[in-house]
């Protein structure tokens, strides 16, 4: 009766990847249970994950093909946009349908935007690589968009690219405090990263609070509908002060380093799996977020209901 914070399925999205080729899902070896998805199981997901009562899913996309302007982000037969379009069909009038707008899943450098000769990022013609990524998923069917890389104006980019074509109805989940972080790893394996190197020079140093802040206030000025703290566990303290700074809904990502420290402890018995999992929501959600990406939206959900 008294509890001041409480977890419920429609403030969860369930991040699911889906892989071009595959015929069954493939367990992801450092996330267990969680799996890179066929076309057919990735209905299956999102079913439940509606029916369970979900707020959305996010999706990621894996290519057989990578190149090193990550053009499969953009083809409308592509990997991506085809999971957007199933998942439209079959669950789109039941939850909110958001999808990665990111290149690193499809370079073969593995880093979130377009490389200068000398291997630099370059900042603004990955940004119009973004546009183009932007309206391939909105044709798609996409309800939500993420820009997740991390170049300087990616939202007003997306946002103004999105309004020019018609699509002012596609909202923008920004992936503003987005650090740079050892927490990241097993997503490297779900989605076969081909990273060399760290991206250390576009995401956020995980010892800077303040700076976290402006760039979340950037992105709400450039159009953002969401914004975002990514990691979460280890930056409740940013999720609080981006909560207290910024009138739009704040999101945060239990990525996945921090699901696999708890499944590991508790496959060896260290703690109590379960109790865990939703003591880990509550306190995502008491530092300030109104929305949690985790990949135990599901069964999260499931144990609310018991």
């Amino acid at each position: 009766m008294v509890a001041e914070t409480h977890v419920v399925p429609s403030s969860l999205v369930l991040p699911v990847f889906i892989r071009e080729g595959l015929a069954e899902p493939h367990p992801v070896s450092s996330m267990p249970g969680v799996v890179q998805h066929s076309r057919d199981s990735l209905r299956r997901a999102v079913t439940e994950a509606a029916e369970l009562g979900l707020g959305g899913v996010m999706l990621f996309g894996i290519p057989e093909h990578k190149d090193a302007t990550g053009s499969g982000a953009i083809d409308p037969a592509g990997v991506l946009n085809l999971a957007i379009t199933d998942v439209v069909a079959e669950v789109g009038d039941q939850l909110t349908v958001m999808s990665d707008l990111c290149l690193d899943e499809f370079t073969d450098h593995g880093h979130c935007g377009l490389l200068t000769p000398d291997g630099e990022v370059d900042n603004d013609r990955t940004l119009a690589a973004y546009a183009e990524m932007a309206l391939a998923q909105a044709a798609a069917g996409v309800d939500m968009v993420g820009p997740s890389g991390m170049m300087d104006g990616q939202v007003a980019v997306v946002r103004s690219a999105l309004d020019a074509a018609g699509h002012s109805h596609v909202s923008v989940l920004a992936y503003s405090a987005k650090y740079a972080s050892a927490f990241f790893g097993p997503f490297r394996e779900a989605v076969d990263s081909s990273l060399v190197g760290d991206r250390r020079t576009y995401q956020q140093d995980p010892a800077n609070a303040l700076e976290g802040v402006r760039e979340v206030l950037l992105d709400v000025a450039e159009g953002a509908d969401i914004v975002m703290v990514k990691p979460a566990l280890p930056y409740l303290d940013v999720v609080r002060r981006v909560r207290d700074a910024v009138d739009v809904p704040v999101a945060a990502y239990n990525v996945s380093g921090e699901y696999a420290m708890l499944e590991a402890a508790a496959a060896n018995g260290w703690i109590d799996r379960e109790a865990a999992i939703m003591e880990t929501l509550t306190s995502i959600r008491r530092a300030g977020a109104d929305v949690i990406l985790t990949y135990w939206a599901s069964e999260a959900a499931r144990l609310l209901r018991r």
